[in-house]
């Protein structure tokens, strides 16, 4: 199982867990929902207490991986399967990210 910490604006959001690249959940941190002001991190994923399922990585964190060419740079240079969208995520998301998400693993 791994997991990523989920940012928005600096501030935790929710956690992302991978089980076995079979399983997906995202579920927002309680401290994040108790406040009016933060707002969901997508359309998709509007706040809430349920946890999230899917059994593909969800198309909103999916679509924050490059592409292409990049990708394949991303992979070779990280030492990453191009299949690991997860481990990739991981790897490229915890800084300089286009609009307020970032993501970090958790020890």
């Amino acid at each position: 199982m791994r997991q990523l910490a989920v940012y928005r604006n600096g501030i935790l959001a929710g956690i992302l867990t991978e089980e076995n690249r079979e399983k997906y959940l995202f579920q927002y941190d309680d401290n994040y929902l108790l406040s009016i002001e933060n707002q969901s991190i997508s359309l998709t994923l509007p706040k809430s207490t349920q946890v999230y399922t899917s059994e593909i990585l969800f198309p909103f964190f999916y679509n924050m991986l490059s592409e292409g060419v990049n990708k394949k740079l991303q992979s070779m240079t990280l030492k990453i399967d191009e299949n690991d969208h997860f481990g990739l995520l991981s790897k490229t998301s915890q800084y300089d990210t286009i609009g307020a998400i970032t993501l970090k693993p958790l020890n």
